[in-house]
């Protein structure tokens, strides 16, 4: 039984909207008056429709037949065993399009991170050289800014008398993979030219006529005639090579059919052309006319001395790149949650900057920060101290947010020198240049610099100065509650014993 006109979809109505999808060639509601809905007034009662008719006559099929949008569930929430549920087509859509795949688990690795050991001698180095306090925090975060300053090592996790997963090294170029396999690829890949040299032989040209190819329709690649030979082969390799994330039905469904006649010329002209391998760096050249023999000779000559079965190996950050997906996928999350909270790279640093002889220390117990030495409160009374320190401590304490400028232009204000150049033809303007510092500005930067490293004043990253603060007096001890004294015990019977004589203990007063 056919449907009537107004049921018909055309496919692009799928997308449309339900309102735009009504046809406006029949009038649905011609059988509505537009009352329906209003109360029937209290003299008008017995006129209206008897109880349990509907509006617009009765229900299709006569009481109690099937609804117009088909019968009633199956149950609760259960699918409908009729009617047409298609209508606006997006449900159904949706269940045509094909599920995405969950991305697979990834392996089990111990993974640690540690800063490069010649940075932090470097920074180590500029800390002892200019004397200011860095939060340890910041400094990890600058680290992790750039995958050069840090470095990560993983390890494989045994279960019993297996790995959870293996770890290979190419020892070409310094790069972790789970697999034989994906280092042959890697190397065939990325290194292939270091083996095997290709050259192209001129062949003969298909033989036939052909007036339309195949091509990929993502990475523009000519597959061939479909009919062809060589057709299925370079289809499958494509989607191993480069589309393997692919499902192979969803790949097969971008390849598209050209009619060019450009196109189907460059075809001919590409596969009558046929490429030849030549072995290098072995002791008689070799020669090989596929691609799959190339691989077994590399799999037989060359894979056994550059992949190595490791158990840990230690990686430059910036060298994880050119390393599997998966590793390189772990090395991205491990490092944003260091990012996130770096606790694990700032208690390596705290390590590796306190064997250097730095120091730490918490800024009003929040924030720690290193630095060459701890603050140490200055006690100028019980102390005695040159008058040259005394007056730039008291400047630093009387200063807001005082800087080792501020204390330059109040404690030795140099005079105001101002130099024109004097322009010479043929030859580059000279910038101003700024002017040297006096003797009293070099002799309060050497008092400041003494200060600085004795931990009497501190001088942050910003350049703020602050002197050391007078600890707190500890809090006196609680005296201790007095023991409760203990009863007296009664007093024991006394008794005398005399020497023994000729082994008969004799008693006094028997």
């Amino acid at each position: 039984m056919s449907q009537p006109p107004e049921t018909e979809m055309d496919l692009e109505l799928q997308l449309l909207p339900a309102w735009a999808r009504q046809s406006t060639d029949t009038n649905r509601y011609a059988h509505i008056r537009g009352d329906e809905g209003a109360p029937p007034e209290r003299g008008d009662r017995r006129s209206g429709p008897p109880r349990g008719a509907r509006p617009g006559g009765p229900r299709p099929g006569g009481p109690g037949g099937p609804r117009p949008g088909g019968p009633r569930r199956d149950g609760p929430g259960g699918p409908r065993s009729g009617g047409d549920r298609s209508f606006g087509g997006r449900r159904d859509d949706r269940r045509d399009e094909p599920r995405r795949e969950a991305p697979a688990p990834l392996p089990d690795f111990d993974v640690s991170l540690m800063p490069e050991d010649k940075g932090v001698e470097g920074l180590a180095r500029q800390i002892k050289l200019t004397g200011r306090a860095y939060p340890i925090f910041d400094i990890a975060h600058l680290i992790l800014k750039k995958p050069d300053r840090f470095t990560i090592t993983f390890s494989v996790i045994k279960q019993g008398d297996s790995v959870a997963a293996p770890l290979f090294l190419c020892s070409l170029d310094d790069t972790l993979w789970l697999s034989e396999a994906d280092v042959t690829a890697h190397l065939l890949q990325r290194h292939f030219n270091t083996f095997y040299s290709t050259e192209k032989i001129a062949g003969e040209a298909p033989k036939g006529t052909y007036t339309f190819v195949a091509q990929c329709g993502m990475s523009g690649l000519i597959l061939g005639p479909p009919n062809y030979h060589d057709y299925q082969t370079k289809l499958h390799k494509l989607h191993a090579e480069r589309f393997a994330r692919m499902p192979f039905e969803m790949f097969k469904s971008r390849v598209k059919i050209v009619r060019d006649e450009a196109v189907v010329k460059q075809w001919v002209e590409d596969s009558s052309v046929k490429t030849e391998f030549t072995a290098l760096n072995v002791p008689e050249p070799l020669k090989f006319n596929t691609r799959a023999e190339v691989e077994a000779h590399f799999k037989a000559t060359h894979l056994p001395n550059l992949i190595k079965s490791v158990q840990s190996h230690r990686l430059l950050g910036a060298n994880v790149g050119q390393s599997s997906p998966v590793i390189r996928r772990i090395f991205s999350l491990v490092v944003e949650d260091q990012v996130r909270f770096p606790l694990k790279l700032v208690n390596t640093l705290c390590t590796q900057m306190s064997a250097l002889g730095l120091q730490f220390f918490k800024v009003n117990k929040t924030i720690t920060h290193v630095s060459v030495a701890r603050p140490t409160y200055l006690d100028m009374e019980a102390t005695p101290v040159s008058p040259n320190l005394r007056r730039l401590i008291e400047c630093i304490n009387a200063t807001p947010k005082c800087t080792r400028r501020k204390v330059l232009e109040i404690l030795a204000p140099a005079p105001t020198v101002i130099t024109i150049p004097v322009p010479v033809e043929g030859q580059p303007a000279t910038p101003a240049t700024a002017p040297e510092a006096t003797a009293e500005q070099s002799a309060i930067n050497s008092d400041l610099h003494w200060l600085i490293h004795q931990g009497h004043v501190i001088e942050f990253a910003n350049g703020l100065l602050e002197t050391a603060k007078k600890p707190l007096p500890r809090p006196a001890p609680a005296p201790r509650p007095e023991a409760a004294p203990r009863p007296e015990r009664a007093p024991r019977a006394e008794r005398r014993y005399l020497p023994v004589f000729l082994g008969v203990p004799t008693l006094v007063g028997i």
